[in-house]
């Protein structure tokens, strides 16, 4: 018997081989489930004109941040594509983080359409809340289909304020034309040195007569021993009788060195009572002020107001307008009338713009302080009432 050729056997031996190889090749991709790494995705490119979402800044460091202090970044975002970028406001990791588009480009807070090769800024602010390290994201919904969200980081330090004071506020709720009253309030340091206190004023010198100030280091029992806090100083308020009827109108300035200089404001809140008082649909009662708002000075505008008299001194009180600002603004005082049992004396106000008033802002702001009214009243508790009026008079 012949036996068959060496190299006939070697080819039916490979081809064997190579049945059998990738028949076991075949059972095990079929039973087998894909592992990252088995394969390298490849992204494959939309068909047709597409949006492209590019930012060369994702993540901004804050440095440090005080605690209720806030820092603000913009991102920019481009489209970097040939179709319109649609771009919506995502989620947020904290509630202390807000990310909104800047309006000034156009569109609302939430989204914006951006034309291919136009970009836009998202505006992102962080609030420091707790002490330590912070590191939050904000993150934008687009339709990019390569890119269908994009996050953005703002990260930093949150470290204690240079001072906290105890209360806010100097509150005055008790005062009255014969009466004063008493407050005080804790400031209480945290700088790298212990703090001296170099000067102690009222914001409104004109009324410093009516208030007197004192200072005194803090008692070492109050100073807290944690969160690095090294001194500081408690400040009284004294309010003496005599401050006309109104709402205060006055804050406390305490400089500190420690070793920088530190400004600390606190303001001072109450409100004068007495025999006299105001009402009206014009009056604003919150904010004790005369609000007329805007005013054509081709139409001027009118009120009446109402100061209503109680008290023993009532028969005596006949008012007379001392001053007005704006200097347009007229005020006529009419005849006063007993209301009910005659323990309450009615005097009515007549308050124009007359027409062809020249413009003027007095709306009560900073840059607009509130315009006036000065009465002398007779009252010998209260001989001037001041009314504060908010108006702007226009075109």
């Amino acid at each position: 018997m012949r036996l068959p050729r060496a190299w006939i056997v070697a080819v039916l031996s490979a081809c064997l081989g190579a049945l059998v190889g990738g028949g076991i090749t075949a059972i095990e991709a079929a039973s087998r489930p894909w592992r990252a790494g088995d394969i390298r995705a490849v992204a494959v490119a939309p068909r047709g004109p597409s949006p492209r979402v590019e930012s060369d800044e994702k993540t901004f460091e804050f440095g440090t941040v005080k605690v209720g202090g806030s820092g603000t970044h913009e991102f920019t975002i481009r489209n970097a594509g040939d179709a319109a970028l649609e771009l919506a406001k995502g989620a947020t990791s904290c509630t202390c983080t807000v990310a909104d588009f800047d309006k000034s480009d156009g569109g609302s807070a939430n989204t914006r359409l951006v034309p291919p090769g136009a970009s836009t800024r998202l505006k992102v602010e962080w609030r420091g809340k707790d002490v330590g390290r912070f590191r939050q994201q904000a993150s934008v919904i687009t339709n990019d289909p390569r890119q269908p969200q994009i996050f953005f980081t703002v990260e930093g330090h949150v470290v204690p304020s240079e001072f906290t004071v105890t209360p806010g506020v100097f509150a005055l709720p008790k005062l009255s034309v014969s009466t004063g009253d008493k407050a005080t309030a804790k400031i209480v340091t945290y700088g790298s040195a212990a703090p001296t206190l170099t000067s102690l004023s009222l914001d409104d010198p004109t009324s410093a007569q009516f208030f007197s100030l004192s200072s005194a280091p803090l008692d070492p029992a109050d100073v807290p021993a944690s969160d690095a806090a090294n001194g500081g100083f408690l400040i009284s308020l004294e309010v003496l009788p005599g401050l006309p009827i109104g709402p205060l109108r006055q804050g406390v300035r305490a400089v500190l060195r420690m070793p920088e200089e530190v400004v600390v404001e606190i303001p001072v809140q109450g409100s004068v009572s007495g025999d006299l008082a105001l009402a009206g649909a014009a009056w604003d009662s919150s904010s004790e002020s005369v609000h007329l708002g805007t005013v054509s000075s081709r139409t001027g505008a009118a009120t009446t107001l109402f100061l209503t008299v109680r008290g023993p001194h009532r028969a005596l009180v006949k008012p007379t307008v001392r001053s007005t600002m704006p200097s347009s603004l007229q005020v006529v005082v009419g005849e006063g009338k007993p209301v009910g049992s005659g323990n309450v004396v009615r005097i009515p106000l007549s308050i124009t713009i007359p027409p062809g008033s020249a413009p003027a802002n007095h709306i009560g702001t900073t840059q607009a302080p509130a315009g006036k009214i000065v009465l002398d009243t007779g009252h010998p508790d209260s001989p001037t009432l001041s009314v504060p009026v908010s108006v702007a008079i226009g075109p």
